[in-house]
């Protein structure tokens, strides 16, 4: 049996088919992070940024999602986490990124601002 291809990617990618995608992607978790934002973090006046890693099945849905670098707030690295299964399934690779990937690593920065929203980076 033939291993998953797979592919890593950034906030830097700048392969067009790639970029696209990740653009889409980002633009989903800002907008339902931003429709979800933690309550406790509001209340307790808690931000920060952690970075995690979505992996990306080619139909959209979420393999496995890992935080690398904690926020330090529990809260906010749940709340990523949560945010990301609420965003799933993501859009079909579209045929110029199935050609060669089977599962997309998206790794990013997520930002909970003072302003209680959430950015990607």
């Amino acid at each position: 049996q033939e291993r998953p291809k797979r592919k890593f990617v950034g906030a830097r990618t700048t392969e067009y088919r790639f970029a696209r995608y990740v653009d889409d992607w980002r633009r989903r978790i800002e907008r339902i992070g931003n429709l979800n934002y933690p309550e406790e973090a509001k209340t307790r006046g808690i931000h920060g940024s952690l970075q995690l890693t979505v992996a990306i099945k080619a139909d959209g849905e979420v393999e496995s999602i890992q935080v690398n670098r904690s926020s330090g707030h529990k809260v906010l690295d749940q709340a990523a986490v949560r945010i990301v299964r609420l965003a799933a399934p993501f859009e079909r690779f579209p045929a110029n990124i199935r050609v060669d990937t089977d599962i997309l690593h998206i790794t990013r920065t997520l930002t909970f601002t003072r302003a209680d929203q959430m950015v990607s980076e």
